[in-house]
């Protein structure tokens, strides 16, 4: 794909977001739903097509290590030099979320926020200029979609836009590392 695809592709997808749309676009790890993080009613889209539990909170897609300070409260810097020895893409949960919609949140208002390596998606999050809601691309209780060959019907049917950019791409993604950031080390959640 050309240069100028790929910056059409990712346009169009954020106009989709700016009007509260959901998109269906590739990850540094594996297919996701995206909308905008700040949006209740968008992320209410999501989970409407998803049917996952309301309670449920999302991972949330930022571009860089000044986005963890625009929306969480008083992060440990310490965590972006643990970050920088992952091998995996890691998502961690931070307390105290600001500036994004409340349904984006756990319950006791901390949040999950994954800082993203995939140049075409951080083109997206930089352009949009807000964060990215990131939940895989599959009916809640079932496995998440390797790539986009196998993301379901239901979920390419129920989004307003779906990216183009690694539609082909056979390889097979897989999900994030989750770690909780307490008191100086990392909590392992999922591997």
């Amino acid at each position: 794909m050309n240069e100028d695809f790929l910056i059409e592709d990712a346009e169009k997808a954020i106009t989709v977001l700016q009007q509260g749309g959901i998109i269906l676009y590739p990850t540094d790890t594996i297919w996701g739903l995206g909308c905008d993080a700040t949006n209740a009613n968008a992320a209410e889209k999501i989970i409407a097509l998803k049917q996952r539990p309301s309670n449920k909170s999302f991972v949330v897609l930022v571009a860089s290590e000044k986005d963890i300070l625009k929306y969480t409260a008083s992060p440990d810097l310490a965590v972006f030099d643990y970050l920088k020895t992952t091998q995996k893409p890691t998502t961690v949960i931070y307390e105290h979320a600001l500036g994004v919609a409340e349904n984006v949140c756990n319950n006791d208002g901390s949040i999950a926020i994954r800082i993203c390596s995939d140049e075409f998606c951080r083109y997206i999050i930089k352009r949009f200029q807000k964060p990215l809601v990131s939940t895989s691309a599959n009916l809640s209780g079932e496995l998440s979609a390797g790539n986009f060959l196998e993301i379901s019907n239901t979920i390419k049917q129920g989004v307003d836009y779906i990216v183009q950019y690694k539609q082909q791409d056979k390889s097979l993604g897989t999900a994030s590392s989750i770690i909780r950031w307490e008191k100086g080390k990392a909590q392992i959640i999922r591997p």
